[in-house]
């Protein structure tokens, strides 16, 4: 039997090394993200009620910081028009909080725990499903009638952030119901397009949450867990009514972000795998 040579076996050792980056430098396929998703949100159906309710309530606590992050930045900042996208970088701070920290955010179970109710569209299933919305979208606006109740009667804040969080709550909250669904619907597509694209971010995770998160504030778009923060403010100052608070803000952006995260975003990622993971199935 001949022995390969040093130089050949050196040679073969820089192939594998180079064959090695080259896989690693590869883009995921759209199967395989569906497939990190998927079991992610697997793993969140299997968590237990009491960590779903913890991580719920601390993430809607957390996402105050995105009313407050805009609210310092429009305090402090000139009063020119190009402030305004200054401003809206605020927004991302609660967001990079609460995904970063791994908490629950009903917005991300949109597409998260969506996916494998797609994979195994059973009554089981479903029901799985429905109760995690249940608990998290609860947990989350407890967690935010919490902190906005900190906010309005103790001096955890400056009382000269007070006047920009009213203002930017009465502007989230004061939209016509329709416009609040409509404005909705793309926040819940951006919500959801975050969370397909972390798996191939790797070291620019912080930037893709930064920027999007962003996008739905300089955009003006809606979303349920941080505008419940801003609900939350004016009604504990006792400046929204309930009916107005639920029927004209609440259900309406809701709606939207489940419309924009599960019926568009979440239906077009299945559709562009279903027949990838139809043909790896064994036969």
């Amino acid at each position: 039997m001949i022995k390969p040579s040093r130089d050949t076996l050196a040679q073969l050792r820089e192939s594998d090394k180079e064959e090695q980056s080259v896989q690693n430098a590869s883009k995921l396929s759209s199967r395989l993200i569906y497939e990190v998703i998927r079991r992610d949100g697997e793993e969140e159906l299997e968590r237990p009620v009491r960590s779903l309710i913890w991580s719920g309530i601390a993430a809607g606590i957390m996402i105050s910081f995105s009313v407050l992050g805009e609210a310092i930045f429009r305090t402090y900042l000139p009063d020119v028009p190009s402030s305004y996208l200054v401003e809206n970088l605020g927004y991302s701070l609660g967001f990079l909080l609460v995904i970063l920290g791994r908490m629950q955010l009903f917005t991300e179970n949109t597409i998260t725990t969506v996916l494998p109710l797609m994979v195994e569209p059973t009554r089981r299933k479903f029901a799985e499903v429905c109760r995690l919305w249940l608990i998290v979208l609860s947990a989350n606006v407890v967690g935010a009638f919490a902190i906005a109740t900190l906010y309005a009667f103790t001096p955890a804040i400056p009382s000269e952030l007070m006047p920009a969080l009213m203002a930017l709550s009465e502007h989230a909250v004061g939209m016509p119901a329709g416009e609040s669904f409509a404005r909705a619907i793309p926040a819940g597509i951006l919500i959801a397009a975050i969370v397909w694209m972390l798996p191939q971010a790797e070291n620019a995770t912080f930037i893709v949450i930064l920027v999007f998160t962003w996008l739905i504030a300089a955009g003006d778009f809606t979303h349920v867990v941080a505008g419940s923060v801003e609900m939350a403010l004016l009604s504990v100052k006792g400046e929204l009514g309930f009916y107005d608070a639920v029927f004209g803000f609440f259900l309406p952006v809701l709606i939207g972000n489940v419309v924009g995260g599960t019926v568009i975003f979440a239906m077009m990622a299945w559709g562009q795998v279903r027949h990838e993971l139809a043909e790896a199935e064994p036969n």
